[in-house]
């Protein structure tokens, strides 16, 4: 089967529709069981008509089970109702303003890409160029399970643009290094500022394994960016030499000669990378902080276009989303979808009393950062495909 028909499987239709299907299925099933649960939210002295008798003695407020609360006309706890919801839903001139920026946020985080595409590739590539690339990179992303992301696939298409296959390789696993320098450098700042116990709340169930898989995540990340450090500035040689000895393999022989060829054209783009001064990876950099700081900030103008956030909330809520990115790439569904929408859920529940609210953000951010990729890679790979 040649490259292009392979690649062309690789994005069937009824991946892209799993991908929809998936998610939206999570987020309608939020949505129910949003609107079906019961909530008691605590009001100012004598404004409710229900009181918490701790039914379980454990001093701890259990607003969603209706049992720890009985009915009291001086209350200070009411039950949380749809249209109490709705009336959260405040559409303001403010509301629309967040949005836009949500938006321009999205624009920014892919012309950031863009625009490191093009430093890494010496202006090779031509803008055009550069934005299939990244839509075709980020469609693959959301076709694939989170844990494998669109990197093969991103070679690929830098390959088919007429960069040769271990200039690719190295940028590719340039861009990884500098998406994971920023995560790792990012991680230490947030745990400086906020404490753990905000970044994984004690509603979220199973909080000890959540918190166990971010940090093993967070290792594997840092031994990531030693082996791209290892394979492309330090040691390309000793990275070429593996990767011919695991593709002598008998069950890998028949790609031994593309990796003895990759491994030589690693050796040479390592040369040049290697002879790029300090301004080139500055750029590089900057570009990567731009683009994962616009990433970032689209649920930061979300949430601020619908609830009353301060300015340690915001701060708190980029906390939040560290987690948040780390539980979507190891997610075995396309694009993380329905583990993004629930960790969404659970993570950003401190932020409002209302679960149903809470779910139709989850929603409006999937629908802003996710399903356009979708849409947009369907629109541009046949015509990429053709050329």
């Amino acid at each position: 089967m040649s490259d292009e028909l392979q690649f062309q499987k690789t994005f069937s239709r009824w991946k892209i529709w799993v991908a929809i299907s998936l998610g939206l299925s999570i987020a309608t099933w939020m949505m129910y069981r949003s609107l079906n649960h019961v909530n008691f939210i605590e009001v100012k002295s004598g404004n409710g008509n229900y009181s918490w008798i701790d039914v379980n003695h454990n001093q701890i407020i259990d607003s969603s089970n209706p049992k720890e609360f009985q009915s009291n006309p001086k209350g200070n706890f009411k039950k949380e109702s749809l249209s109490d919801t709705i009336q959260l839903i405040n559409w303001t001139k403010a509301s629309f303003v967040w949005l836009l920026l949500a938006l321009v946020f999205m624009v920014g985080r892919d012309f950031f890409y863009m625009l490191r595409i093009r430093i890494l590739t010496k202006n090779q590539l031509t803008w055009k160029q550069c934005f299939n690339v990244i839509m075709l990179w980020e469609f693959a992303s959301a076709l694939s399970p989170g844990v494998v992301g669109g990197t093969t696939v991103a070679m690929f298409i830098l390959q088919k643009e007429k960069i040769d296959l271990g200039r690719s390789t190295a940028i590719v696993m340039i861009t990884a290094l500098m998406d994971n320098l920023f995560y790792l450098v990012l991680v230490p700042l947030v745990f400086i500022f906020i404490n753990q116990d905000q970044l994984f709340p004690a509603n979220f169930s199973a909080s000890k394994s959540v918190s166990f898989i971010f940090w093993t995540g967070f290792g594997i990340k840092l031994l990531l960016c030693v082996f791209i450090l290892f394979s492309v500035f330090l040691f390309p040689k000793v990275a070429a030499q593996i990767l011919k000895t695991v593709f002598s393999l008998p069950i890998l022989n028949k790609w031994h000669a593309i990796a003895s060829k990759t491994g030589e054209e690693i050796q040479m783009a390592s040369k040049e990378f290697k002879k790029e001064n300090f301004l080139f990876w500055l750029k590089t950099m900057v570009s990567t902080f731009l683009s994962w700081s616009s990433r970032y900030l689209v649920i930061n103008c979300i949430l601020n276009a619908f609830l009353h956030l301060h300015f340690l909330d915001n701060f708190l809520l980029l906390g939040k989303q560290i987690v948040l990115w780390l539980l979507m790439m190891i997610s075995p569904t396309p694009g993380g979808s329905g583990v993004a929408e629930y960790a969404f859920g659970e993570l950003m529940n401190p932020f409002s009393d209302s679960l149903l609210l809470i779910a139709a953000l989850a929603l409006l951010w999937r629908l802003i950062s996710y399903f356009p990729y979708l849409f947009i890679g369907v629109f541009v790979l046949p015509r990429w495909i053709k050329k």
